[in-house]
C-alpha cells in the first residue's frame, strides 16, 4: 500500500528521479537495519526452544528495532517500485513509432527481469532461511539492495526527466464540486465546453485531454454558466475538459482495477497455501530435502518462458491476424490471464484430492510427490505474463500524464489487497466451516480438512469475476489525448536529448 504514497509525491511533487533515488535509501537503510537486529537479537542461545534449552528473553529494543525495520523495508520498496516502472516508461518518445512499440516490450521485459531476481530470492535465500541463516539472507539481500541503488544512479546523467504535475486530488476533487454545484444545469456541447487556448492544458506538463461521453454529468464541471462569465475564473465553479477527463479516467479505471483483486487472491495463494500443501507431500529427493517455497521456482521459470514465447511468437502472429502491432491490447491479455489464474486454482484443488487419497496411516505427510505442484505454479506464472504485464502497460497507458506513477502502483495496491481478500475468505470459510466439532476445510492438520473446497471456491470466485470483467472491458474506452507536437518539459538534458511527447 505504500506504492501510493510514493506514487502521489512522484506525480506531485518530487518527480520521478527523486521519489526513486529517495525511496531506494530509505529500502537500503530498512534492510541494513533488517540485517544488524537479526545478528544482533536473534533468537539465542543457538537451538532453544526445544524444551530443554531456554531461550535469553527478548530484548525491547530488539524488537522494536526488527519492526522498524520491516515498516521502512516495506515502505521502501513499495514508493519505488511502481515508480521505477514509470520512469522507466517515460525514456520512451510515444511520438515515435518505434519507440511506442519498445515501450510496450519495456513492461515485458521489466517483469521478467523482476522475475530473474526473484528465482535467486527463492532458491538461494530460501535455502539460506530454511538452514536458520537469516542474518546472511538478510545481508545478501542488503548488497543486491546497494547495488541496485547504484546503477541507478549512473545513468543520472542520460536519463529523460519529466515535471511533476502537481497534487492532482485537489484537482479531482474541484470537478466533484463544480459539477455538484451546477446538479441542475443541463451539460453544454462538446464544443462549448471550457478549455484553454493553444496546445497547453491548464495542468503543467500534461497533454490534453480530449471529451469523452461516459460520465456525463460530470461535464457540468466544465458547462459555462453567467457567473463564470462575468465573475473571476474559481477552479472549483469551472474546470478545463482536460481536468474533467482526468477524473473521468480514474473513475473508468477504477472498475478495472477492482476486477483484478480477485487474481491477487490466486497469485497470492503461492506464498501462503501452495506452501502448506507442499508442507505436508514427500519433498524428498534422495537425501535432500526440497524447501516446499522453493517450488515457486516454477511459477518463476514459467514467467520466464512464457515471456520470450509472448514476445517472439504471439505477438507476431496474433498482430498479423488481428492487425494490432501489440498482437492483443491490454485488456484481452488481462482477461486471459484471470482465465489461467483459474486453471491453476483448479489445478491445485485436483492436487489436494491426490495429496488426501495418499496420506500415510498416523501420519500429518502424504506419500504423493510435491512435484505435483508443478501444474498449479506454471500456470499461475503464465497467468501472470498475461495479467501482471498487461495491468502494468494498462494503467500507465491510460492514466493521464498528471498521474502515471498512479497509474502503475495500481498494480501493486492490486497485489496487496490480493492478500488481505485471501486472509479474508480463510477466516470466513473458517468460520463457516469449523462450526461445532468440525475441523473446517482448512484445519492445523490439513489430512482432516477439505483444502480442495476452498481452490474450487477461488476457483468459482475468478470465474465470476472473469464475467464481471468482461462486461467491464466491453464498456470501457480508452483516453483520447489530443495530437500535437507538444514537447513535455524536461530538465537537466540538453535540448538536443530532450524527447516529444
Amino acid at each position: 500500500m505504500c506504492s501510493l504514497i510514493g506514487a502521489f509525491l512522484s506525480d506531485s511533487y518530487w518527480g520521478r528521479f527523486l521519489t526513486c533515488a529517495v525511496f531506494q535509501l530509505i529500502f537500503v537503510l530498512g534492510l541494513g537495519l533488517l540485517s544488524l537486529s537479526s545478528w544482533l537479537f536473534l533468537i539465542k542461545p543457538e537451538g532453544c526452544g526445544d524444551g530443554e534449552k531456554s531461550c535469553i528473553p527478548t530484548s525491547s529494543i530488539g524488537v522494536a528495532i526488527f519492526y522498524l525495520s520491516t515498516y521502512l523495508t516495506a515502505f521502501g520498496y513499495g514508493g519505488h517500485q511502481p515508480t521505477i516502472a514509470t520512469f522507466g516508461a517515460d525514456q520512451f518518445d510515444e511520438t515515435s513509432p518505434k519507440e511506442k512499440s519498445s515501450k510496450g516490450a519495456f513492461f515485458c521485459y521489466f517483469y521478467f527481469v523482476l522475475n530473474v531476481g526473484s528465482l535467486f530470492s527463492n532458491t538461494i535465500l530460501v535455502y539460506y532461511e530454511d538452514s536458520g541463516k537469516w542474518t546472511l539472507g538478510f545481508l545478501v539481500s542488503l548488497c543486491s539492495a546497494v547495488l541496485a541503488l547504484a546503477f541507478f544512479l549512473l545513468g543520472t546523467r542520460g536519463y529523460r526527466y519529466v515535471k511533476p504535475c502537481g497534487n492532482p486530488l485537489p484537482r479531482v476533487a474541484q470537478v466533484f464540486i463544480a459539477a455538484a454545484r451546477k446538479w441542475d444545469v443541463i451539460p453544454a456541447n462538446v464544443e462549448n465546453l471550457y478549455e484553454v487556448e493553444g496546445v497547453e492544458s491548464a495542468i503543467k506538463g500534461s497533454r490534453k485531454i480530449l471529451h469523452s461521453d461516459e460520465f456525463e454529468f460530470l461535464d457540468k464541471a466544465a458547462t459555462i454558466i453567467d457567473n463564470d462569465i462575468h465573475g473571476p475564473k474559481d477552479p472549483w465553479r469551472l474546470c478545463t475538459v482536460t481536468q474533467v477527463e482526468e477524473a473521468k479516467c480514474v473513475l473508468k479505471m477504477l472498475p478495472i482495477w477492482l476486477c483484478t483483486i480477485i487474481y491477487s487472491v490466486v497469485f497470492s495463494q503461492m506464498a501462503s497455501l501452495f506452501v502448506e500443501q507442499g508442507n505436508v507431500m514427500n519433498a524428498n529427493i534422495g537425501k535432500f530435502h526440497l524447501p516446499a517455497a522453493s517450488m515457486s521456482v516454477f511459477d518463476i521459470c514459467s514467467v520466464l518462458i512464457c515471456t520470450g514465447i509472448y514476445r517472439q511468437i504471439l505477438v507476431p502472429v496474433a498482430g498479423k491476424l488481428s492487425g494490432n502491432p501489440k498482437g492483443l491490447t491490454e485488456l484481452q491479455r488481462m482477461g486471459i490471464g484471470l482465465v489461467i489464474g483459474m486453471l491453476a486454482m483448479v489445478a491445485a484443488g485436483a492436487t489436494e484430492i491426490a495429496r488426501l487419497k495418499n496420506v500415510i496411516p498416523d501420519s500429518k505427510t502424504s506419500s504423493l510427490s510435491i512435484f505435483w505442484q508443478t501444474p498449479q505454479y506454471v500456470l499461475v506464472g503464465s497467468s501472470e505474463v498475461f495479467m501482471y504485464v498487461g495491468q502494468l502497460e494498462f494503467f500507465n497507458g491510460q492514466a493521464p500524464d498528471g498521474i502515471k506513477s498512479f497509474g502503475s502502483s495500481l498494480c501493486m495496491a492490486s497485489i496487496s489487497l490480493g492478500n488481505f481478500v485471501s486472509s479474508l475468505l480463510v477466516n470466513m470459510v473458517m468460520g463457516i466451516t469449523a462450526r461445532g466439532n468440525k475441523p473446517g476445510w482448512i484445519p492445523d492438520n490439513l489430512n482432516i480438512g477439505h483444502m480442495d473446497r476452498f481452490y474450487f471456491l477461488i476457483a468459482a470466485l475468478t470465474a465470476f469475476d472473469f464475467v464481471v470483467y468482461f462486461f467491464c472491458a466491453k464498456w470501457y474506452k480508452s483516453i483520447n489525448l489530443e495530437a500535437n507536437d507538444m514537447e513535455i518539459k524536461l530538465e537537466g538534458l540538453d535540448d538536443d536529448a530532450h524527447g516529444r511527447v
